[in-house]
């Protein structure tokens, strides 16, 4: 699909689940997953399973990556090893402010995480959350839990990004955020090559509202997820850059 401009207080947005930058075809090739994502010229990124671990020096820094989408960068590392670090990252062409990591782990499972930061764009600010969730309903259940928490907490117009893990028409992530953040995608991002489920979506609260959104199908040679993207109105939204009150 072929960029279309950003026009004055609409933030594009994208997130994508990139595979640990691992295509169908086994490559291993991050240049392509760049390519894609200016081809869209997105404000903000949120890329998921981002792995440099058994890379050596091929694998793809925080630092390299700011360098080709976005000067401001936030970064989750949920495992980290010798040889690397897994997790996910928000890349923004705005300034990032009172970022913080909020820990979603459950139990003994896959350690998880939210990264919640202010977007100052140049309509005013954002609040903006990015996540991974867990694979494991009960799973969901407790962290979406903890994500309607931090949508609350908000001072900000506030934007929700990310790989959910939730294929239920009505799972808990749904039920969760539907009363704190009404509007979100629809579009079908799973499996890439024949998409099925809604595991990837952006989510927000009443204050701004989703003008358009779409996925892009070039991304199945690249990724096993196709990236969802979204721009978001911000209107006549009152914009603050109070940082957000304390989560209970």
């Amino acid at each position: 699909m072929e960029s279309v401009p950003v026009t004055q207080n609409v933030l594009r947005v994208l997130s994508w689940n990139v595979h640990g930058g691992v295509g169908p075809d086994r490559r291993y090739d991050f240049g392509r997953i760049v390519e894609l994502i200016r081809s869209h010229n997105p404000d903000v990124i949120a890329l998921q399973e981002i792995d440099s671990r058994g890379r050596g020096g091929d694998g793809p820094p925080l630092s390299l990556l700011r360098e080709a989408l976005g000067e401001h960068a936030a970064e989750a590392r949920t495992i980290s090893a010798p040889d690397g670090h897994y997790g996910h990252v928000v890349i923004s062409r705005f300034p990032l402010s009172t970022t913080c990591l909020h820990d979603l782990s459950f139990g003994s499972r896959e350690p998880r995480c939210a990264i919640a930061t202010q977007v100052e764009t140049s309509s005013g600010c954002v609040r903006l959350v990015t996540t991974h969730l867990g694979l494991g309903i009960l799973e969901r259940r407790s962290q979406s839990a903890r994500l309607a928490a931090l949508a609350r907490a908000a001072s900000s117009p506030c934007i929700m990004m990310g790989d959910f893990n939730d294929w239920f028409s009505f799972g808990w992530v749904r039920r969760r955020l539907k009363t704190v953040l009404p509007s979100r995608t629809r579009e079908r991002t799973f499996p890439a090559w024949y998409p099925l489920l809604r595991l990837d979506r952006v989510y927000c609260s009443a204050s701004v509202r989703i003008v358009e959104s779409w996925t892009d199908e070039t991304a199945r040679r690249i990724s096993d997820h196709l990236p969802i993207i979204a721009d978001i109105s911000l209107g006549g939204a009152v914009l603050s850059a109070a940082p957000p009150g304390p989560v209970s």
